[in-house]
């Protein structure tokens, strides 16, 4: 694993582990390297090793999750490889701090919510998500995606006010689920056939099997939204764009989706734009009269531009063990104010841009393939 200073370009520091890295978190705090069978904790302002998880179940997808909030820096991993047990251990204080029976079968999905108060998992039917409180681990809600196919879960998000969970899979829907308590102080409703008919139903549940009962009281999907293409893996994201809500979609073969959420009623989302970070950069809408804006520059470019003034001072040195030569840490100022936010419609994803030298088109390409060697910006 190499570790380098975004801004400056450089190598911070780099690491040597027993076996295959296979996924990687951090937040301001702490930086977790997942091994099949163990697990790397380090500082992030000066790398040091602070713990090592050893002999954790055979994790063969690299499944970890870490509280972006490092105030709560919680991080989440299986602790059976054949049963839905979730362990959830302190980052900060470095010790276990319950163990969750979330599933029966195995965990196919972790995710904290921006204040790390939450964590939903999914296991590898993908037909129930739980989430949970943190760090009790009192279960407070439960979906259902489905129930006639079992399902891949791909992707497993939070909005960052934790009003809303997306979970996307390798079928062609992506179901998006509201977290509301639904309280007994609402206004009597009129007396109809369907209301009666609502009542009985609910009442006969007291008196089936507790599996099956406990099927019929799971929340359905708030809002959907069908892709026009199935079997791919696909990211999700829910964001405020131009304070509205925003789904992001992006697939395999090279495509940003961006839906329209209606907070309020939900229902079947709305595709607004589709981009294609692969091809000639192409963007579809389906807004009328609205004016395709220029591809910007890269990201790294713009957060290089950032920094007028030349910093005069050199790049710490580090040790292959851990930790800065001579005392030496990351600065404070160097980490950055808060995570990068999509403000506005004409703002992308950090990508690529590259000039290709005969044809002297502009193609934005994104960094999918994967690279022999971890490498983690700062």
């Amino acid at each position: 694993m190499n570790v380098y200073h975004f801004k400056k370009g450089t190598e911070i520091c780099n690491y040597s582990y027993s076996s295959n890295i296979l996924s990687i978190r951090l937040n301001r705090q702490r930086l977790v390297v997942c091994l099949e069978e163990s697990i790397y904790i380090h500082n992030i302002k000066d790398m040091k090793l602070l713990k090592t998880i050893l002999d954790t179940p055979p994790n063969t997808t690299g499944l970890c999750a870490l509280s972006i909030n490092h105030a709560n820096s919680y991080l989440a991993y299986p602790g059976s490889a054949t049963s839905g047990e979730i362990v959830l251990y302190d980052g900060n204080t470095l010790k276990t701090s319950c163990t969750i029976p979330a599933h029966d079968g195995p965990l196919a999905a972790l995710t904290f919510n921006s204040t790390g108060s939450k964590l939903a998992s999914a296991s590898e039917k993908g037909t129930v998500i739980r989430v949970f409180s943190i760090p009790g681990g009192q279960k407070l809600y439960e979906f259902r995606r489905g129930m006639k196919r079992y399902v891949n879960i791909s992707s497993l998000v939070f909005s960052m006010d934790s009003q809303f969970l997306c979970a996307s899979s390798n079928t062609e829907t992506v179901h998006i689920f509201k977290l509301e308590h639904l309280t007994d102080s609402r206004p009597e409703e009129p007396p109809t056939w369907s209301g009666y008919m609502g009542k009985m139903f609910q009442a006969a549940t007291n008196y089936l099997p507790a599996q099956v009962s406990g099927m019929m009281n799971q929340d359905r999907a708030f809002a959907t939204v069908r892709l026009n293409i199935s079997g791919q893996r696909n990211i999700c994201a829910l964001s405020t764009i131009q304070k509205l809500p925003r789904l992001l979609v992006t697939t395999s073969d090279g495509h940003l989706y961006i839906y329209n959420l209606d907070p309020q009623d939900g229902g079947e989302c709305v595709l607004i734009k589709k981009h294609s970070l692969l091809g000639s950069g192409k963007m579809e809408e389906n807004k009328e009269n609205d004016v395709q804006p220029p591809l910007p520059q890269s990201y790294a470019a713009t957060v290089a531009r950032q920094s007028t003034v030349p910093s005069t001072s050199t790049m710490p040195g580090y040790s292959e063990d851990g930790g800065a030569l001579r005392g030496e840490v990351i600065p404070e100022h160097e980490f950055a104010t808060g995570p990068v936010c999509l403000d506005d419609e004409n703002e992308f994803p950090p990508c690529a841009t590259k000039r290709h030298l005969k044809t002297s088109k502009l193609v934005t390409k994104w960094n999918i393939h994967p690279q022999p060697t971890p490498r983690v910006w700062l």
